[in-house]
C-alpha cells in the first residue's frame, strides 16, 4: 500500500537536493534569458503573430512559450533524480528504509509537478516586466496550470524512463541534451507554425508534445481556446497515459545497486 506521507517526505528530500545553484540556473535563469534576450531582440524584426483571432507582438508570443518550456526543464529534474540516486547508491539506501518503489516514484512525480508550477509561476512574473500586463481569465489560469502539470508529467516520465534503462553517465547526459534541444526548438515555444513552414518541419512540430503544451498555454494566456487546441490537449493526455505505462514497466526492472 502506498503511503502519501512517505511520498511527500521523499518529495521534500528531492526538493532540498535540487536547491543548488546549478539546478536553479537551469530552471529559472536560462528560461529568463531566453525570454528577455529573444523577446527584446526579435520583437523589433518579427511582425504581428496570430494567436487565435488576435495578433500579438513577439514578446507577447514567446512569454507563454517560455512557461511551457518550464515543463521540459522540470521533467529533466525527474530523470536526473533517479539517475543520480542510482549512480551514487541512494536508490538502494532509500529502498532499504521504510519506503517502497511506488512511494519513491510518486515522490519524484510530486517533485516534478512542484518544480514545474514553481518555474511557470516565476516565468509569468518575469513576463510582466517584458510584456504589457495581460488579463487572464479564471478558465485561462486553469488551462495554463493544468497543462503545466500535464506537460511536466509527460517529460518527467520520458526522462525517468531514460534514467531507468541507461547505464552510462555519458550516454544519459548526451541523450538528455538531445531530447531537451530537440523538444525545445522543434516546437512552438519560440515560433509559430505558418503556411510557409516546410511540411516536414510542420509534421515534426506536431509530433512533439511540447507543441501541444505551448499552444494550450498560449490559448489560456489569451483566452483563445479553439477546437484544434482542445484536440491537442486530448492527444497529450493519451500520450501521457501511454508513457506512464512505459515508465512504470521500465522502472519496475531497475536493479538496486550502484550503476
Amino acid at each position: 500500500m502506498i503511503s502519501l506521507y512517505n511520498s511527500f517526505k521523499l518529495m521534500i528530500r528531492n526538493i532540498r537536493v535540487n536547491m543548488d545553484p546549478g539546478t536553479l540556473i537551469f530552471l529559472l535563469a536560462m528560461p529568463s534569458m531566453y525570454l528577455i534576450f529573444m523577446g527584446y531582440m526579435f520583437n523589433s524584426i518579427v511582425s504581428g503573430i496570430s494567436v487565435g483571432s488576435s495578433s500579438v507582438d513577439y514578446r507577447s508570443f514567446i512569454s507563454p512559450g517560455i512557461v511551457a518550456f518550464e515543463t521540459l526543464t522540470a521533467g529533466a529534474v525527474a530523470g536526473s533524480l533517479l539517475w543520480s540516486d542510482r549512480r551514487y547508491g541512494m536508490f538502494e539506501q532509500i529502498l532499504s528504509l521504510p519506503y517502497t518503489r511506488s512511494e519513491y516514484l510518486l515522490g519524484i512525480i510530486f517533485t516534478t509537478i512542484v518544480f514545474a508550477v514553481f518555474g511557470a509561476g516565476i516565468m509569468l512574473v518575469v513576463s510582466l516586466f517584458v510584456v504589457h500586463f495581460q488579463y487572464i481569465s479564471i478558465m485561462g489560469w486553469l488551462t495554463i496550470f493544468g497543462n503545466v502539470i500535464l506537460g511536466s508529467l509527460f517529460w518527467g516520465l520520458v526522462l525517468l524512463s531514460l534514467a531507468a534503462v541507461v547505464r552510462s553517465n555519458q550516454m544519459y547526459n548526451s541523450i538528455q541534451i538531445v531530447i531537451l534541444f530537440f523538444a525545445n526548438f522543434a516546437s512552438t515555444v519560440f515560433y509559430p507554425i505558418t503556411s510557409s513552414t516546410p511540411v516536414s518541419l510542420r509534421d515534426l512540430f506536431y509530433i512533439n508534445p511540447l507543441t501541444y503544451t505551448s499552444n494550450a498555454i498560449r490559448s489560456g494566456y489569451y483566452s483563445t481556446m479553439t477546437a484544434g487546441v482542445l484536440l491537442q490537449q486530448a492527444v497529450l493526455v493519451v500520450e501521457t497515459m501511454l508513457i506512464f505505462v512505459v515508465a512504470l514497466l521500465v522502472y519496475r526492472k531497475v536493479r538496486v545497486g550502484v550503476v
